[in-house]
């Protein structure tokens, strides 16, 4: 098997371990703060323990991007893989709610192994078949989110919640021995001049398509987020039971990740024949409109399938947007590119919860709809007039023109 496709195939198991463990415990951090006695203001201390994770990572993902750009990928990957394992378990000992912000500062600052992963394939992968590696990646994540809850559902059910948290620990330990032991990163050129943060920042702002590609990135991650604290809300206005309304928002939400796994590879390949452009103007423009065509539903049913054929379109954004990250940044930068862009999601990730939440306040929840629908083709409306595709367009003819000449020089 060449190197590539086995770097492939090892990193989308451990990062679909290190997503599922994620995703085992996440859910479950408002019931195991009731569950070691924070009994007032617990709604507080859940916001603040998944909000404080976001804001760290957007924070440090640059500099572990610095050091990947000198040191490998790889080695970043199995740093952040022992910090999870270590994190995960140390979890299921505390006894109060600030060793458990402790711990997620900490699992944000440190962190990163689907990022890292995600740069080793694109990197490591030749470039007719990036779209389609770095789909797969996606599948990889969007199988672990839906897996997750499911399993640390289970393991917290049979014993308990601290044993979720450390049986997490053990699956991402085993996932890092994975990429130490199988996993080889060829082709690794190390940073020029000094790494830090600051010049990395400096590089990015002169390129100009990366900001772009940056600001779409926080866009749509702003943007899919503003629905998260509302789901649940939406299906008990629908005629759901508030007992059953986590239950079904869990399953509503598992569609569109199981649409990603049926289509994220299709949409890879199509990338790869028709350029990463068209892919995502694609997944923007009609997961835009498939979320405005949720607002008309009264039924859970068709509000179901409506969500699930959003799912099949919106996943195409993201794996496009990180082809564009390898696309216009050279090898030796891509891992501070990619840093950068973890830190886009990050602050989309983080922004968004909030800005559904005040939207939801102040006006009916449909609204949210209305505003993640209108974001969604707005970042569509800012791609297409960015001229990225243009940029693109000279970018493969410079490579193939230098390609041609290293071939006549042979």
């Amino acid at each position: 098997m060449e190197t590539w496709k086995r770097n492939l195939w090892l990193l989308w198991i451990g990062s679909f371990i290190t997503s599922a463990s994620y995703s085992m415990v996440i859910p479950f951090l408002p019931l195991f703060l009731l569950q070691i006695g924070v009994k007032q203001q617990t709604e507080m201390w859940s916001g603040l323990l998944f909000s404080a994770a976001f804001l760290a990572g957007a924070i440090s993902s640059p500099y572990w991007g610095s050091l990947a750009d000198k040191y490998g990928r790889k080695p970043m990957i199995v740093r952040a893989g022992f910090v999870l394992c270590v994190v995960y378990v140390l979890t299921a000992f505390v006894t109060n709610p600030y060793q458990l912000l402790a711990l997620r500062i900490t699992q944000g600052l440190l962190s990163g192994f689907i990022p890292g992963a995600i740069a080793l394939v694109g990197t490591n992968t030749p470039e007719q078949k990036v779209g389609y590696a770095l789909s797969m990646m996606s599948t990889a994540t969007a199988t672990g989110s839906i897996m997750g809850p499911l399993l640390g559902g289970i393991i917290a059910r049979i014993v308990d919640n601290r044993t979720a948290f450390a049986s997490a620990g053990v699956l991402v330990f085993l996932a890092t021995l994975l990429v130490i032991f199988w996993v080889k990163e060829e082709k690794f050129v190390p940073g020029k001049g000094r790494s830090s943060v600051l010049n990395a920042v400096k590089i990015a702002a002169g390129n100009r398509s990366l900001l772009i590609v940056l600001l779409l990135t926080m866009l749509t991650s702003l943007s899919i987020m503003t629905i998260e604290p509302v789901l649940s809300l939406y299906i008990v206005d629908m005629g759901g039971s508030v007992e059953n309304a986590s239950l079904v928002a869990g399953i509503v939400f598992s569609l569109s990740g199981v649409a990603s796994i049926l289509f994220a590879p299709y949409w890879g390949k199509k990338a790869d024949k028709t350029g990463f452009m068209k892919v995502l103007l694609t997944g923007l423009f009609f997961g835009g409109l498939l979320t405005l065509a949720q607002i008309p539903f009264q039924n859970i049913w068709g509000f179901s399938i409506t969500r699930f054929i959003y799912g099949a379109f919106f996943c195409a954004v993201f794996p496009a947007l990180n082809g564009m990250v390898v696309h216009f940044t050279s090898p030796d930068f891509r891992g501070r590119a990619f840093g950068l862009n973890q830190t886009a999601n990050q602050m989309g990730g983080m922004l968004g919860p909030l800005l559904g939440g005040f939207i939801g306040g102040i006006g009916s929840v449909q609204t949210v709809f209305w505003t993640t629908g209108g974001l969604l083709i707005i970042a569509g409306f800012f791609a297409l007039l960015s001229g990225l595709d243009r940029s693109g367009n000279e970018l493969r003819k410079e490579r193939a023109g230098a390609i041609s000449e290293r071939t006549e020089d042979q």
